[in-house]
């Protein structure tokens, strides 16, 4: 046994020349000579008393002794790397980039940025709309907001706000089928649906209407373009009493039913659960989560 830990450069030499199966693949990665490589590898196998790799003529390759250690090594380079990433998010910017849905954003946020500012002002907030659910991995997205069930794997999850939602449709509509009398009429109804093809389950549910069994009809991301749907005639629609109020108030939709209670429909605020602790978005979340206007 060793009475130091090997040198850092020779397991880097390693692991590379290990996932490559090649001197000079592993070189190039490392911007090295090849006869680098070989040598940091002989330093080695020399520091642990074994061979890691036999040498043919066309290449390398693993002896049980490297590929019993090679698990080990990877694993303690991710930690190096996830322990850094870590320190890097304390002292990195204060520039925190935020997903939101357009109608989050315009509804919700953007009135309640000054109460952000007084909390938070060392933390700068960039706002960027889209529907789309964030690939974090292949992002600068720091947290998203979205609204639905709130169930998406691998990644933390937190209610911030469940909104009014009703039920609405078009005179036209109404006059073609006949004002429903109860919640289970609209079962019969063509319906415009979330993206998550949710929102009206729940809604049924939550109005005991047993009848109604089966999706159909269009969904969509954005709460903008299903309102487009329902005003076209597509079918009854569940949207945010906010979003719909001026369609209401000059007739061209109808409420159908009183909103509905559907606590797990709601907006959620969400992050990779390996950053949920850097500094800024734990404050971002505790904000947004214990802000009295919520």
């Amino acid at each position: 046994m060793p009475s130091r830990l090997p040198p850092l450069n020779a397991l880097k030499a390693f692991e590379a020349a290990a996932r490559h199966l090649s001197v000079k693949l592993a070189a190039e990665e490392l911007c090295v000579t090849p006869g680098a490589v070989s040598q940091m590898i002989r330093v080695l196998e020399e520091n642990l008393g074994v061979k890691l790799f036999e040498r043919v003529t066309r290449g390398i390759f693993l002896t049980d002794a490297g590929r019993d250690y090679l698990p080990s090594i990877r694993n303690a380079f991710r930690q190096i790397a996830d322990a850094s990433e870590r320190i890097a998010g304390q002292v990195e910017s204060g520039l925190l980039t935020v997903s939101a849905t357009p109608f989050f954003a315009s509804a919700w946020l953007v009135p309640r940025l000054s109460s952000f500012r007084e909390a938070l002002p060392d933390i700068d907030l960039q706002i960027v709309t889209s529907n789309a659910l964030v690939d974090f991995s292949r992002s600068e997205v720091d947290v998203a907001i979205r609204h639905g069930m709130g169930r998406y794997p691998g990644l933390r999850s937190d209610r911030v706000v469940t909104v009014e939602m009703i039920a609405v449709a078009t005179p036209n509509l109404i006059e073609r089928l006949g004002f429903p009398d109860r919640p289970s009429d609209l079962a019969r109804w063509p319906q415009v649906h979330d993206s998550e093809r949710k929102g009206w389950s729940l809604w049924f549910e939550t109005h005991n209407a047993s009848e109604w069994t089966e999706v159909r009809g269009p969904s969509f991301d954005d709460s903008g373009l299903l309102l487009k749907a329902v005003l076209a005639g597509q079918g009854a629609g569940l949207l945010p009493a906010a979003l719909v109020q001026d369609d209401l108030r000059d007739g061209r939709l109808v409420q159908l039913f009183p909103s509905a209670n559907m606590e797990e429909f709601a907006y959620y605020l969400v992050c990779p659960n390996n950053k949920q602790s850097q500094p800024k978005i734990a404050a971002f979340r505790d904000w947004i989560l214990n802000d009295q206007r919520n």
